[in-house]
């Protein structure tokens, strides 16, 4: 097993800091591709797909969690965080991947997950097996209870899955001890990063997989990982969320920046420009663009925009913002629109008409792809994936929908594996027609699997490989700080992009009615999500030539 220490070479335009304008693909590995048949995704099967990464044209891929964990929430409950889960395959298959996807030019960025650990994690059994007062418990967060009995917890935090964010545990005697706090499951308790102890500990982790060759880490619940001290009661007991209105003890507290200069100091030891992601849901961008100042981490999900409707005020209003709030730090903005957590955008945009959902993603995506700075892509939306809406509960396995008090595993959804080829499942998704799948994909999915695709001028997939292929060889797209707004008219999103070498207009239609618009200042058609604008009469949309631009699009336009 060799132990690259440089990272993938640049592929397409060079900038200084690649992340800059990529296009990052998220796998998650359960249900990306399954090499063994087992029904379950896994680094072999990642492997042997990479080739229709790189031809996609996306710069990398974000791996989910792959370490040795007992899955009791998707592989983000970790029991070893240098270590690969045996379903998943071995250090040596990751290994593999790494130096494959960097003789392919694509970079590998992994998930990290420093808010917790899973309650098989070596430190949490010992914290247990030797009771109070054993220094293992200084790096999770046990209080007694409260009461003159401890029975009730220590707060009233409630949990992200619903119940308590708290869970009694019992003494080496048998007797009813300590509370410990878990944001998330029970399975998943909270790590206390008031520890120096647990602080050196992922420094040592962002070692480990920085010296296999990773490119870099998205960090999970980046927002997460410092508490108020004292951990106040919130003041009600409603349960939690990730997004919330205002900053509450449990998220988004600014001890988190003093954690993230010290890791960007780790990362910049390393050679080919490492970087770090934050999964930092907060109230505010500026608060977000706080996550990206300059010595601290590179990127930050925009998960307001994710947030937004199908609707131009709001878009442009976000993307304003959004693009304010980081360039206050000078860091590029990141877009995305689904991810593993949330319902697939195909889905959301379609207000009960699945047809009107695929139109609405086609032309979201061309709308993020020409946005500056950089895009994350969820696996399968490539193929106009819709949501699963329909799984029988007894497959389902969202620990949310699991506990009784919790939501309604509406994760499990956006994660069914993903169809490749062939007529019945799995659709390529293992080797074996008519094999396993950890979760049943729809008969449907025949039509949308990547063979079903390719090659089909009007599909989805080569909607986003076109896109994706002009992105990269226009020298307005990518990496950029701002963009100039232009009016045409109600229901219309539209911005100019230019660089010295040319220029680029995208028109968003959200109007859902075909809009006439003067053509003389947008140039040639590059791209359209729909059929290509229709030429009107001259005139009738004020003054030269007039276009009619279709119903939920997005078009593309060479700017003279």
């Amino acid at each position: 097993m060799t132990a690259p220490t440089t990272a993938a070479p640049a592929r397409g335009r060079t900038h200084p800091g690649w992340w800059q304008e990529a296009v990052i693909y998220q796998v998650y590995p359960r249900s990306f591709a399954d090499a063994d048949g087992d029904g379950c995704g896994d680094l072999a099967g990642i492997r042997s797909r990479l080739g229709y990464l790189r031809d996609l044209g996306v710069d990398a891929l974000w791996i989910s969690p792959f370490y040795t964990s007992p899955q009791a929430d998707g592989g983000y409950d970790v029991a070893d965080y240098r270590a690969v889960d045996p379903v998943y395959g071995s250090v040596a298959d990751a290994d593999g991947l790494i130096a494959d996807a960097h003789a392919l030019g694509l970079r590998v960025v992994v998930d990290v997950v420093p808010n917790h650990c899973s309650d098989q994690h070596p430190w949490f059994h010992q914290a247990l097996r030797e009771g109070p007062g054993s220094p293992l418990r200084e790096r999770f967060h046990f209080r007694p209870g409260r009461g003159a009995d401890g029975t009730a917890p220590p707060n009233d935090w409630i949990s992200l899955f619903g119940g308590p964010a708290w869970t009694r545990t019992t003494d080496p005697d048998g007797t009813p001890g300590e509370w410990y706090l878990h944001l998330f499951a029970p399975q998943q308790p909270d790590l206390n990063w008031d520890s120096p102890a647990v602080q050196d500990e992922f420094r040592s982790i962002l070692r480990f997989w920085l010296d296999l060759g990773v490119d870099g880490f998205r960090v999970d619940v980046a927002h997460g990982l410092v508490k108020a001290p004292g951990l106040p009661d919130l003041g009600h007991r409603e349960q939690l969320a990730l997004l919330a209105e205002k900053r509450v003890p449990y998220f988004d507290q600014d001890g988190v920046h003093e954690i993230y200069r010290s890791w960007r100091t780790v990362l910049e030891e390393y050679p080919g420009q490492r970087i770090a992601v934050a999964e930092a849901w907060t109230d505010t961008l500026d608060r977000t663009a706080r996550y990206v100042r300059p010595g601290e981490l590179h990127q930050a999900f925009n998960f307001k925009f994710l947030n937004a409707s199908w609707d131009a005020d709001q878009l442009r209003e976000l993307v304003a913002l959004s693009l304010d709030a980081m360039r206050a730090v000078d860091a590029p903005t990141t877009w995305t629109l689904s991810n593993h957590d949330v319902v697939r955008h195909a889905t959301r945009y379609a207000d009960g008409d699945p047809a009107r959902g695929v139109r609405r993603a086609r032309a979201a995506a061309l709308l993020m792809l020409a946005l500056p700075g950089s895009a994350y892509l969820y696996q399968g939306e490539e193929l106009g994936l819709p949501e699963v809406t329909d799984l029988p509960d007894e497959v389902r396995q969202d620990p949310s929908f699991l506990r009784p008090d919790g939501g309604n595993g509406l994760r499990d959804g956006c994660r069914v594996p993903l169809p490749w080829s062939g007529t019945e499942a799995p659709y390529g998704f293992g080797p074996v027609p008519g094999g396993p799948a950890w979760l049943p994909q729809p008969a449907a999915w025949a039509a949308l699997s990547v063979e079903a695709q390719a090659g089909d001028p009007r599909s989805v997939l080569e909607l986003y490989r076109s896109a994706l292929s002009v992105r990269r060889s226009h020298p307005a797209l990518g990496a950029g700080r701002a963009v100039e707004w232009l009016d045409l008219g109600p229901g219309v999103l539209a911005f100019r992009r230019d660089s010295a070498e040319g220029a680029l207009i995208c028109t968003v239609n959200t109007s859902g009615r075909p809009v006439p618009v003067d053509g003389s200042a947008l140039g040639v058609l590059l791209l359209c999500s729909a059929e290509p604008p229709s030429a009107v009469a001259a005139g009738a949309a004020g003054g030269g030539a007039g276009f009619l631009l279709p119903a939920d699009s997005t078009a593309w336009w060479q700017a003279p």
